[in-house]
């Protein structure tokens, strides 16, 4: 049934999952419907963006890099030169003497959010990258 209001599923699974599950939820304060349609929210977008690969998406991509690496600072401003259509902001986060943090927000077409996200990743002196998307 589906159409205004909410939908009623069943779902089985594992003793032992269950278990994990309504645990880690209470720890959080969710509820099982709650944690479910985030779980099911979760699940859409990660089979959108590595299957589908189609739609705008918002998100961040958040960086470690070395920035003693001889020409990084500006291969990264350059590659985010060529990506300002999509890049919202960014917050730069020093850790220690060598090691960098960034945070690049984005909204747009998940293809070319892929794109940028692959340049950065191959950058020499990128230590790190993590892609976080979320469908709009």
């Amino acid at each position: 049934m589906v159409g205004s209001g909410v939908s009623r599923i069943s779902v089985s699974v594992s003793p032992d999952l269950l278990n994990d599950f309504d645990e880690t939820i209470n720890q959080i304060g969710f509820n099982r419907s709650s944690a479910i349609q985030v779980a099911m929210r979760e699940f859409l977008t990660e089979y959108k963006r590595t299957v589908e690969q189609e739609g705008t998406v918002v998100g961040a991509i958040t960086m470690i890099y070395d920035h003693d690496v001889r020409g990084l600072m500006e291969t990264l401003t350059d590659v985010q030169h060529h990506h300002l259509g999509v890049i919202s902001s960014t917050t730069h986060v020093h850790l220690d003497e060598r090691n960098c943090l960034e945070i690049i927000a984005f909204k747009g077409e998940i293809k070319l959010i892929q794109s940028l996200a692959e340049k950065l990743m191959t950058t020499r002196g990128v230590k790190q990258l993590k892609l976080a998307t979320l469908m709009v």
